[in-house]
């Protein structure tokens, strides 16, 4: 009977155990999206700044790239004012000269805004001195020059005043270049945004950048710094794609072929938020022929807003229309990881 009871006893206490640990768990394989093409008409003039949503394949927001002159920076500790480089806009701080007298450029020294998106190095600058709580201007004028719409034509001279920046709100004032028509702004941050934009040629007019989450990519014409054969530094206007500055990174690859990146790869290259760092290089322009080609074995690794890993390349620069091949038509496939 003992032995029974201890045979029993064993038996007991093996299934007690086994019940103990879980049975081995299924890993499910990391699956990937589909291939998805798509084209972004820019058109031939490169008159359209388009964000893009890579999770949704759309595009977020079409606007003519004039729409804005000046973003203001819409965090909660930001301070910054951006110009609109697709228009190649500048500016230059005119010193000893008085708001609301005719502007002066003699001596002038042109900033740009930097295409990687570093904030240490804007235009504009640090404009303000702190009192407090609040963010105080220096009351030294600028002068913006506009830059030049899609056709070439330039926009024209403004001066600016940035006054201060009080409870998230920027208070400025515009005039024209001889320092006639001077008017007061306000423009209050907006909750979300990276930007909130305004128009000289139309202050009423409310213009925001999308939804800082709901966009990944910014297919537009922007200014870059080249170089010269000697070294010197030049602005130039180029057309391609900046990076959501505020959540999105970007890996480059130009040896693996694009089909055989992987999951696994991806998570293991170097990211960076490089605002231009897929930028305009994927095309090169050949003068002789007058045309562009576009580089397909160059790769990115976009790792969008929501944190998901994308391959992508572009695939075309151009577009049939009324039987002709017409540029600024950027085309490009990319999948989920």
């Amino acid at each position: 009977m003992l032995r029974l009871f201890l045979h029993l006893m064993i038996i007991s206490l093996a299934v007690l155990m086994t019940s103990c640990f879980k049975d081995d768990q299924l890993v499910t394989p990391h699956k990937p999206g589909n291939y998805i093409t798509d084209t972004i008409a820019l058109t031939d003039t490169y008159k359209y700044q388009v964000y893009y949503n890579l999770r949704d394949s759309s595009a977020v927001s079409t606007t003519l790239k004039t729409i804005w002159d000046l973003g203001f920076e819409s965090s909660p500790s930001g301070w910054r004012v951006i110009l609109n480089s697709s228009d190649f806009m500048k500016s230059a701080y005119l010193n000893g000269q008085v708001f609301g007298s005719p502007a002066d450029t003699t001596g002038a020294k042109w900033l740009f805004n930097p295409s990687d998106g570093r904030s240490d190095s804007v235009a504009i600058g640090q404009w303000f001195t702190l009192n407090g709580n609040d963010t105080v201007g220096l009351n030294r004028l600028m002068l913006i020059d506009r830059g030049m719409d899609e056709n070439g034509e330039p926009l024209g001279f403004n001066q600016l005043v940035i006054d201060s920046l009080v409870k998230g709100t920027f208070y400025f004032r515009i005039a024209a270049m001889d320092g006639s028509n001077p008017k007061s702004y306000a423009i209050a941050k907006r909750s979300g945004l990276n930007h909130v934009l305004f128009s000289i040629s139309n202050p009423s007019l409310v213009i925001a950048e999308p939804a800082g989450t709901s966009w990944d990519l910014l297919f537009t014409q922007y200014t870059t710094l080249l170089f010269t054969d000697k070294g010197e530094p030049y602005p130039y206007l180029v057309t391609g794609v900046l990076l959501n500055p505020a959540f999105v990174e970007v890996a480059v690859d130009s040896i693996t072929p694009f089909a055989n990146i992987e999951f696994e790869q991806a998570q293991t290259m170097s990211f960076t938020r490089q605002a231009d760092r897929i930028g305009y290089t994927w095309k090169t322009y050949n003068f002789t022929s007058g045309s562009y080609t576009v580089n397909s074995d160059l790769c990115y690794i976009i790792r969008d807003t929501k944190g998901f890993l994308y391959k992508f390349r572009f695939i075309g620069f151009y577009k049939l229309l009324n039987k002709r091949l017409e540029k600024g038509y950027p085309s490009f496939e990319y999948q989920k990881l």
